[in-house]
């Protein structure tokens, strides 16, 4: 088990990890593998060949030695008769019958006691390979038979056992061996020259693709890929292009969408600011009118009053909207003390005895005044509205940033509001469909405060302000805008 984890993180790490790697290594393997089999196969195939051959002929060469002297031989032979038949069988033979010995040469004491029970014991030729003094040799041994009238085979008592050196077919051997261990090797470059190739027909196509999704999703619905051939490749590069035509045109439906909603809600703000500058005079009159009224009539007049204002305001955040839209937006810059501005916006709106405003000394910020007013009064807003008190502002400065901390103590953000604050039009509670606002003031605020270069998040005052945390932890939300100072005296 130790040895097998050990093998999985060795393999890994060394194994090549790029697909043209992978494929020239995969490519390389197989071809030089099957070339090596092929060519040992082969080596393997000729040696047993060549030493069969050697072999036979050798057994051949003795038996029609031994037969030629035979006919001639007197039983029982002498020495003479025996040294007779050894000369004729060749060199390195010995030829024994009961006690008499005959011998051509040294090499005779490699016959194996082997071969020699063998032959004692039986009709036949024996043959046998060995190695000796780092050399081949074939010993052959065979007993000599007497054939009667009648055509019956007696052992004579004659044996005969000769020594053949191999060392002549061992060498075609090696040199076979070789040859196989050359032409593997032959075949590794051209294997890798296959292989990259064959890796470059296959991976162009596949970084083809690549280029064309990363320019897809760096943003150019243009790009496209050029099919090539009839493969699986050529499919999926199709498949691609109709990928990217479909997002393309739904893209563009989208944008169409979203410029005809901009332009609508722009054009529907701009017609109504004429009928609803008269109406809000009208709403002036009334309701002057409206402290002398009793009873329901009272009460209608003042809820015309506050829908109208509601109106009214939700007007100004559309045309404040399409103005960023179009980015006709712009700034108007003055040098502002920071918070005596914020103390202004919360006058101007009786939000004095509500909200609590921390702030040590004059902070100047060279910024739009107004924008700056809309972006206080958007979050103080909000804290009051879907908070609970107390809400606090809190304006602090560094040498390079101003900050403005708007902080409740309501249940704070949830996990799922977190991500759409901001979004235009939305709302936590969907059900409640009459709840103040209009959905619009946080987005406002975002606008303004990166229309300064600023940036502003969303948390909870338990310490999360980044906006992407829990949310509901019961600190209340936390809203901090940052602008920056650019060089101004503070």
């Amino acid at each position: 088990m130790t040895a097998r984890r050990g093998w999985s993180r060795w393999w890994p790490r060394r194994w090549p990890r790029g697909l043209r790697a992978r494929l020239v290594v995969a490519f390389v393997l197989v071809a030089v593998l099957g070339a090596a089999a092929a060519a040992w196969a082969s080596a393997r195939s000729a040696s047993d060949a060549l030493a069969a051959g050697a072999e036979r002929q050798s057994v051949e060469t003795v038996r029609s030695q031994i037969t030629s002297v035979t006919a001639g031989l007197t039983y029982p032979p002498n020495q003479s008769a025996l040294d007779q038949l050894a000369a004729t069988v060749g060199a390195d033979t010995l030829v024994t019958y009961q006690n008499l010995r005959a011998t051509t040469g040294p090499d005779t004491g490699l016959v194996t006691t082997a071969v020699q029970a063998a032959a004692r014991g039986g009709d036949a030729l024996v043959v046998q390979r060995i190695v000796a003094a780092g050399k081949p040799w074939l010993v052959v041994g065979t007993p000599i038979m007497i054939t009667s009238v009648s055509g019956a085979r007696s052992p004579s008592g004659i044996e005969v056992y000769t020594v053949r050196d191999l060392t002549g077919v061992q060498q075609q051997i090696d040199g076979l061996t070789r040859s196989a261990a050359l032409t593997t090797g032959l075949a590794l470059p051209v294997a890798v020259v296959l292989a990259l190739v064959a890796a470059g027909s296959v991976l162009r196509p596949v970084r083809r693709l690549r280029d064309t999704a990363r320019r897809l999703s760096a943003g150019d619905l243009d790009a496209r890929a050029v099919p090539r051939g009839a493969d699986e490749l050529a499919d999926l590069t199709a498949t691609l292009n109709a990928m990217a035509g479909s997002v393309q045109d739904s893209m563009a439906a989208m944008r169409r969408m979203q410029d005809d909603a901009r332009r609508f809600a722009a054009h529907a703000a701009h017609e109504l600011r004429t009928p609803l500058s008269t109406l809000t005079a009208v709403m002036d009159v009334l309701a002057d009118a409206s402290d002398a009224m009793e009873g329901d009539a009272r009460e209608s007049a003042q809820l015309a009053i506050a829908e109208t204002q509601r109106l009214v305001q939700l007007v100004e955040d559309l045309m404040e909207v399409s103005r960023f839209d179009a980015g006709t937006a712009r700034l108007r810059t003055e040098d502002v003390e920071v918070v005596g501005a914020v103390r202004d916006c919360l006058r101007s709106r009786g939000w004095t005895a509500r909200v609590e405003l921390r702030a040590e000394g004059e902070i100047w910020l060279r910024c739009d005044r107004r924008r700056l007013d809309v972006i206080v009064a958007n979050l103080v807003g909000n804290a009051l509205r879907h908070g609970a008190p107390p809400v606090a502002v809190r304006v602090s400065a560094s040498d390079g940033q101003v900050w403005v901390e708007v902080t409740d103590s309501g249940p704070g953000l949830s996990e799922h509001v977190l991500p759409h604050v901001f979004d235009r039009f939305y709302k936590a509670d969907e059900a409640r469909t009459r709840a103040p606002g209009n959905g619009l003031g946080l987005a406002i605020a975002l606008e303004n405060t990166m229309l300064h270069g600023g940036e502003l998040t969303a948390g909870n005052a338990d310490g999360n302000t980044d906006g992407d945390g829990g949310g509901g932890g019961g600190g209340g939300a936390r809203f901090v805008v940052r602008l920056p100072r650019r060089g101004e005296d503070g």
